[in-house]
């Protein structure tokens, strides 16, 4: 799921395109102030739109070549507590109409404790109380998370930094009985104030974990024969970005947000090098080809 903000639906599509998937949801939230995408693959998930507001897109999720299937709810949050109230009574309303397996992630611009909430102005109990009890009665739980605590940062100097944890995913009961060793990762954040977060779910098949392994081994033979030392570039600025995002998260300062700022500009080099690399491959392999 792409969630951003002060792009159109067109701008959208174009990006979405560039992706690896070969489906997609565009929706505009507030005109051209933010969107959100759900996009997919259709030869592992078949996708049934079912409904959406400004606030919220509701699909069914089949997988395929098994017979699970369930609902999936992106959330991208007003930052308005009345629009949110809006949103936290339209999921009671869906909780009501279903009892199937249930994934709810997104961007809910509202913190649940004091603790998902680095500076600023204090975390606002009456309204988390009302998010909680949206939660409750639509039965869900968190599963716990790897990575850096904070999902949102400011980005401003440590004096006015402000992190915040508002971007999340949860599920239901049922949900869990299908995907027992699920998992939540908080990736590296790169140029955005948001940091991306993956719900890594698999069941108990062993030929699965076996097709990820060799997968991931084969990416990484291909890369070191094809990009050489700009992928261990990559790797090793990305490790040293997350180290820092996680320090950031429990005491942050000025030296790590210049380490950080400085480490993006090296990714941003890398990031270029590697794309000029695989257009002169391409390019190798077009001439070879005529």
């Amino acid at each position: 799921m792409i969630q951003t903000c002060h792009i159109s639906i067109d701008w959208a599509r174009e990006i979405t395109d560039r992706l690896p998937f070969d489906g997609a949801i565009h929706i505009d939230i507030i005109g051209y102030a933010s969107g959100l995408w759900p996009p997919w693959n259709s030869n592992r998930v078949e996708i049934t739109p079912l409904t959406s507001t400004e606030q919220e897109i509701h699909v069914m999720v089949k997988v395929r070549n098994s017979n699970l299937d369930w609902l999936f709810t992106a959330v991208y949050a007003s930052p308005r507590s009345v629009e949110r109230h809006i949103l936290w009574n339209n999921l009671n309303k869906v909780a009501e109409l279903h009892n199937m397996p249930w994934v709810l992630a997104g961007d809910f611009n509202e913190p649940l404790q004091a603790e998902d909430k680095f500076e600023g102005m204090a975390v606002s109990v009456n309204r988390s109380l009302l998010f909680k009890e949206s939660l409750d009665k639509c039965s869900m739980i968190e599963i716990g998370f790897s990575g850096p605590r904070f999902t949102w940062t400011n980005r401003r100097e440590v004096q006015a930094l402000i992190q915040e944890r508002i971007d999340r995913i949860f599920v239901n009961p049922s949900w869990c009985l299908l995907y027992p060793k699920a998992r939540v990762v908080h990736l590296t954040r790169c140029h955005l104030d948001h940091c991306p977060v993956m719900l890594q779910a698999w069941g108990q098949s062993y030929a699965l974990q076996e097709a990820i392994k060799h997968f991931k081994r084969d990416a990484n033979n291909r890369n070191k024969v094809q990009f050489g030392n700009i992928f261990a570039r990559k790797k090793s600025i990305m490790a040293r970005l997350n180290g820092i995002q996680r320090t950031m998260s429990i005491r942050p300062s000025n030296f790590l947000l210049n380490l950080e700022n400085s480490l993006l500009k090296e990714l941003d080099m890398v990031l270029n090098q590697e794309e000029e690399e695989e257009l002169w491959a391409l390019k190798s392999r077009v001439n070879w080809m005529i």
